[in-house]
């Protein structure tokens, strides 16, 4: 389901008042493939919900040139809203996530193994309010560069 900043800030304080564990993780989700749903599915089986931030088109152009992203962050959240794995899907403007984190300050903290715990945006948000950082390993040959650049 895809929901606004507010609501699902307010949503994500009501779960956990409820003693529902939350699990963040974001990213440009440009092109879904295998190593995207291996990796959000094992996100989810590390708590009761798994809420996904995505970038938007203007972040995703900050992040990745101009030429990124293919498909609209539209398209992008309605895709992953058509996840088994995810259950709440919001877009962030921003270059990082450190605030929308902020905002919802999950239990988990999910990112994929190109990152160190270290390295996470918003690991000491989360640290510090009790939770935990997890890195997944990354699905080796499966990215959404390397399917743009067999394309071309």
């Amino acid at each position: 389901m895809l929901l606004n900043r507010k609501t699902i800030a307010k949503l994500a304080e009501e779960l956990k008042d409820n003693g529902k564990k939350l699990v963040f993780t974001n990213g440009c989700f440009d092109i879904i493939h295998s190593g995207h749903i291996k990796y959000l599915t094992e996100a989810r089986k590390l708590g009761d919900y798994l809420i996904v931030g995505l970038n938007s088109d203007s972040s995703v152009k900050l992040l990745k040139g101009d030429e990124r992203p293919i498909n609209s962050e539209e398209d992008r959240a309605t895709v992953l809203c058509g996840l088994k794995a995810v259950d709440f899907v919001t877009v962030f403007d921003e270059e990082t996530p450190a605030e929308i984190i902020q905002e919802i300050i999950p239990n988990v903290l999910v990112k994929g193994g190109d990152y160190t715990v270290e390295t996470v945006v918003g690991a000491d948000t989360v640290q510090n309010s009790g939770g935990k950082v997890i890195i997944i390993p990354f699905v080796e040959g499966k990215s959404t560069t390397r399917i743009i650049n067999k394309m071309k």
